[in-house]
């Protein structure tokens, strides 16, 4: 393969999208790719100590600051997995990226969509992922499956979570080439399957 890829996996807490990037990994790489996986926030190094800060940081985090926080993180994880990955030829994957800071700081937390937008583009010097796959489950369902032990974003409450899944599927209907949403609430199985077949239109294979 000479061209790198980039693949980013979006959608609520609990969509199954972690699970969905590791069995891509494990079917990509027996088909003969390099593979990295990676994640926002929290890509190795640097990225570890921000997620913490993000997830588990008990005092007041202005909405703003999370903002820049995750661009932050992001601007790491671009300037020294992604970008070099690629280079490489390799097939990056992403555990979230750019769109979960529209969805979840935009659409949930009422930030300015377009000023979003720019510090996205500031934050990732313009590199935008080839493909996004967002994992679309309804808000009951996404809490049922974290359980109870919820970290800081995910105990927002049914409201926010409510705006972020719209805003998912907005992002996804003003970005059609790029964004294909999956229904999450199947089985991993049968998720896997529509993964594999965007997938395999994406390389022609």
């Amino acid at each position: 393969m000479n061209k790198g890829l980039f693949i980013t996996f979006e959608g609520a807490d609990g969509c199954g999208k972690t699970t969905q990037i590791r069995m891509l990994k494990d079917y990509l790489e027996n088909a003969g790719y390099e593979v990295v996986l990676t994640r926002e926030p929290g890509a190795k190094g640097l990225g570890e100590k921000v997620r913490e800060i993000l997830l588990n940081y008990d005092g007041i985090v202005s909405d703003r600051c999370e903002s820049f926080l995750f661009l932050a993180d992001r601007a790491q994880n671009i300037d020294t997995i992604v970008v070099p990955a690629i280079k490489e030829g390799k097939i990056v994957l992403c555990d979230r990226h750019i769109d979960s800071t529209v969805a979840y700081q935009g659409y949930g937390r009422g930030l300015d969509l377009e000023r979003i937008n720019m510090l996205n583009r500031l934050a990732t010097d313009g590199k935008m992922p080839d493909l996004t796959l967002v994992f679309d489950i309804d808000v009951e369902t996404s809490m049922q499956r974290v359980g109870k032990n919820k970290d800081r974003m995910e105990s927002a409450g049914i409201e926010f979570h409510n705006k972020v899944r719209n805003g998912y599927l907005e992002i996804a209907k003003l970005n059609p080439e790029r964004v294909k949403v999956i229904n999450g609430s199947e089985s991993i199985e049968k998720v896997f399957e529509n993964v594999k077949n965007l997938i395999n239109k994406t390389l022609h294979i």
